[in-house]
């Protein structure tokens, strides 16, 4: 069961934390403001006692109609140590909400200007963000090369846009083919708010049979969802097959279909049409290759249910195309090309159902085809959730990319090692939950970065790659 901290002492550490005064700082102010003249928002900080480092970050997806504020960390503690340390943040909320990556690299380095133009040049510059923000900080420096110092993705959408939007489709198909009998709009969505109500009705009527559960099971499998929800849970066991298809169904009700069935139509509005595509795809192919074959096969077995059967059904249902315009501006809002010639640390949970862990497989790929390997680095924590990292867990990872800048080697990445140094960091060990009633909680959490390779992506990981 999740711990939430109640006593006194660990209230006022966390307090002192958020602030940053517990590493010696003093209190900061509130970051100061301005706009963009496109609307977006954004924040500069410098503590009295600045080294010259700029961390310029990118935030994640933001629901559109939500609010979208301007952020310069990914929370409160860490914030507070990086200035503590003398150590420059800066942000954009970028001009719109939603797949905003085509106003976000533009964003940004209107903030790196203004930065440069009212405080100063930095002496390095380092770009870092989470999820939509992991893929923004890898499109940063692809597009902005002389730029940037260094950079940090974390649980970043790293296959690029068209492989994402495509693995989606792939298990929204699915879903719909097996499940919900073709009554879905998986792609040229009209109506996201019914049709994602529409898909969790058929969800939950699937879930409480052994057949719909089997068929759930493939759907996730296609996309490599992974079998762990609860980041303060413990990993199911590899045959528990019954648990892991229990958290996929979270990750599918509580996470991933509202992009599947409703958000896409955001992308479709900005792409002018359905900009992912399955001709090709060869399903039976896709299931061998998933991390989910074992426990899709025997949920089928425990069903009765013939899985070939339901592959053939995949693979000859008429299939979705591509509108040629739509691609083209996915393939701008954007893939990647592995031209990195700095240093790029990267960051992933196992337990990540709306990123897998399988990003990182794509992005190492299209880097070391590039003969580019020596600049990046990949680091796992064995946890779930997604983002899910300590500020500790965050801060051990900035410190290794900061020691490769002043050294030019990479040290002391071996799990133990960081394990070590994340635990030094004592009460910055925690991890921020949110409970059913929508608070977002304090969690003890010890570090838990571990030796990982993951599996191969399952989709190209742009347009232009054929397998």
């Amino acid at each position: 069961m999740r711990q939430i901290i109640k006593n006194a002492f660990s209230l006022a550490v966390l307090a002192l934390l958020f602030t940053g005064e517990a590493y010696g700082q003093g209190m900061f102010p509130p970051p100061p403001t301005g706009t963009l003249p496109d609307g977006a928002t954004y924040l500069i900080e410098v503590p009295p006692n600045w080294n010259g480092t700029l961390f310029l970050y990118s935030h994640g997806y933001v629901v559109p109609g939500a609010p979208n504020p301007a952020f310069d960390a990914g929370d409160p503690v860490t914030r507070g140590i990086l200035l503590s340390r003398g150590v420059a943040l800066a942000g954009s909320s970028y001009a719109h909400a939603g797949w905003a990556i085509q106003e976000a690299l533009f964003d940004q380095i209107a903030v790196l200007n203004i930065f440069k133009s009212t405080v100063g040049q930095p002496t390095r510059t380092i770009a870092w963000g989470h999820s939509l923000g992991g893929i923004i900080t890898a499109g940063l420096i692809q597009r902005n090369p002389d730029s940037f110092d260094a950079a940090l993705p974390m649980c970043g959408v790293l296959s690029g846009g068209v492989a994402t939007w495509n693995t989606g489709l792939d298990s929204a198909f699915a879903f719909n083919t097996l499940v919900a009998g073709g009554g879905l709009q998986v792609v040229n969505i009209v109506n996201p708010g019914q049709n994602l109500l529409n898909a969790e009705t058929f969800l939950a009527v699937a879930q409480s049979t052994p057949q719909g559960r089997a068929r759930l099971a493939l759907s996730s499998a296609l996309g490599d969802g992974p079998g762990w929800f609860d980041p303060t849970a413990p990993e199911p066991a590899e045959d528990d097959f019954a648990s892991q298809q229990a958290n996929q169904l979270l990750w599918a009700a509580k996470v991933d279909f509202p992009f599947l069935f409703a958000l896409r139509a955001e992308l479709e509005f900005r792409a002018q049409g359905n900009p992912s595509s399955n001709e090709g795809v060869d399903y039976r192919k896709q299931l061998a290759h998933s991390i989910d074959r074992e426990e899709v096969r025997a949920l089928y077995e425990q069903a009765g249910l013939d899985l070939d059967a339901d592959l053939n059904t995949l693979n000859n249902t008429v299939r979705v195309s591509a509108d040629p315009q739509a691609l083209q501006y996915l393939e701008q809002n954007i893939i990647f090309d592995g031209q990195i010639h700095i240093p790029v640390l990267t960051l992933h949970t196992k337990g990540d159902g709306l990123v897998v862990v399988q990003n990182e497989s794509a992005y190492k790929k299209v880097v070391d085809e590039a003969g580019n390997a020596e600049f990046l680095r990949r680091t796992f924590v064995h946890r779930a959730g997604h983002c899910q990292f300590s500020p500790a867990e965050t801060i051990t990872a900035v410190d290794r990319l900061l020691n490769r800048l002043n050294t030019g080697k990479w040290t002391d990445l071996k799990a133990a090692d960081l394990n070590q140094d994340a635990a030094a960091l004592g009460p910055a060990n925690i991890i921020f939950v949110t409970t059913p009633q929508g608070v977002v909680i304090a969690v003890p959490a010890n570090p838990a970065f571990f030796e990982f390779k993951p599996s191969q992506y399952l989709r190209p990981f742009d347009a232009l790659t054929a397998e």
